[in-house]
């Protein structure tokens, strides 16, 4: 698989990019464990809220457990205290609500901070560098079959590229006709190009490009 570019201006560029999408990712996570700590901190009230109503339904529970063991009046009392205790149920219900609340609140910031920075690599960075793996690799393969792999390279090149300046179609299709090794070459060379990657060494110039087909 072909990852990066041969050329040394477009390899630099893909590593830079490479960098700068693991740092956002990188980043966008510390900043979400970031938020999610940070927002936690507002379930305090609600522990208090627990605490002191566990804390006065155990007191009246207890008061009320003591206050049946009175003659006569034992039970009106007890059951008195224990609307006591009642309260503090719905005061340790409502502590648990808000932190049920928060922690909903903190997982979805969170959430969202990471979702941000991550759909717009999915839909900028990773096509873009999945396009180019697979362009590149599909080249590098037929680089390595030598003259057929060539000749197909010159074929791509002469269907889906632009036509050099000054050259003419019929010269360029006659050439790669009677495979002229020159305009093969060159044409190879283009292909190669678009997709960052080099034409095996070779000693001869070819016209399509006007310069040392390597």
């Amino acid at each position: 698989m072909k990852v990066y570019a041969d050329r040394p201006v477009r390899r630099t560029a893909q590593v830079l990019s490479d960098v700068f999408a693991f740092g956002l990712l990188a980043f966008a996570v510390w900043l979400a464990v970031r938020v999610y700590d940070e927002v936690m901190r507002l379930r305090a009230p609600g522990d208090g809220l627990v605490d002191a109503g566990s804390g006065l339904r155990a007191t009246f529970d207890a008061a009320a457990d003591k206050a049946g063991q009175v003659p006569l009046i034992g039970h009106p009392l007890a059951d008195a205290l224990h609307s006591g205790s009642a309260a503090g149920t719905e005061l340790a219900d409502a502590g648990r609500w808000q932190i049920t609340a928060v922690e909903d609140l903190a997982w979805w910031l969170a959430v969202l901070v990471v979702s941000v920075p991550l759909v717009f690599l999915l839909v900028s960075w990773l096509p873009l560098r999945w396009r180019f793996t697979r362009g590149a690799t599909d080249a590098a393969r037929l680089r390595r079959q030598g003259a057929e792999g060539l000749d197909l390279l010159a074929l791509r090149a002469l269907v889906t590229r632009p036509l050099p300046r000054k050259v003419r179609a019929g010269d360029l299709t006659t050439g790669w006709r009677e495979r002229d090794p020159d305009v093969v070459a060159g044409l190879a060379a283009r292909e190669l190009a678009h997709h960052g990657l080099r034409l095996p060494a070779v000693d001869r110039v070819g016209p399509v490009t006007g310069t040392r087909a390597r």
